[in-house]
């Protein structure tokens, strides 16, 4: 019965944060190196591991979230292996040193606790209401744990002069140093976007990286998690 099985058990550990297969995150939990995760998020834990929900850090941030692009957080702490996924959603683990991150909330799966972070207002979008004003700001030197509706592609903006534009409904993370505007555009359906032929995208330029999920369906991050 086991050896079938042999293949999908826990490898050892290498890093804080790693990939078990695509869909889910290992992380490796010290006393001392707390965790804030997306609510919901555990599916299973080793050792001695304890859960916050909603810890003073979060609720301090929480006002900045009433637009709806929130990420409820519990917070994590102990010493064990801890396991995350969001939905079968494909995981992307980033270890950031010492630069940053700007991460669509819906998108966020987990994140060291020492790391400076907050909600941000996403400059350059103001006329454009609706998507996706606001945006998690994550920087220092930890681990950061994202979630993509499939195998992402990491696009380099180069610093050249050419702009890169994503459907914002596709839009996962960037770089928080790029410039950033919307764009509008009268495309058929069919070619660009899912509405109702008026399309927007997002405008990148500068040094940096945006991450883009095959996906452009945002029913499912609507959904609350208790």
């Amino acid at each position: 019965m086991n050896q079938p099985l042999a293949g999908f058990a826990p490898a050892p550990v290498t890093a804080r944060m790693e990939n078990h297969g695509s869909h889910m995150l290992k992380v490796a939990m010290q006393t001392g190196n707390d965790l804030l995760a997306r609510v919901g998020s555990m599916v299973a834990y080793e050792g001695f591991i304890q859960y916050e929900p909603n810890p003073p850090a979060v609720r301090q941030i929480a006002r900045d979230w009433m637009t709806g692009e929130g990420a409820p957080l519990m917070k994590c702490s102990g010493d064990g292996l801890l396991y995350l996924a969001d939905y079968g959603a494909d995981v992307v683990v980033i270890n950031l040193n010492g630069d940053g991150i700007s991460v669509n909330a819906t998108n966020l799966l987990a994140f060291d606790a020492g790391l400076t972070w907050g909600v941000e207002r996403v400059k350059g979008l103001a006329k454009f209401a609706g998507q996706g004003l606001w945006n998690t700001r994550i920087s220092g030197q930890g681990w950061v744990a994202l979630t993509s509706r499939g195998t992402p592609i990491v696009v380099d903006c180069g610093g050249g002069e050419d702009e890169t534009y994503v459907d914002p409904d596709a839009l996962v993370a960037w770089s928080p140093n790029l410039k950033v505007k919307g764009k509008r555009s009268f495309k058929a359906q069919s070619l660009i976007g899912r509405g109702s032929g008026e399309a927007y995208q997002m405008a990148f330029s500068g040094q940096g990286i945006v991450v883009v999920q095959p996906s452009e369906d945002s029913t499912d991050r609507l959904r609350f998690r208790g």
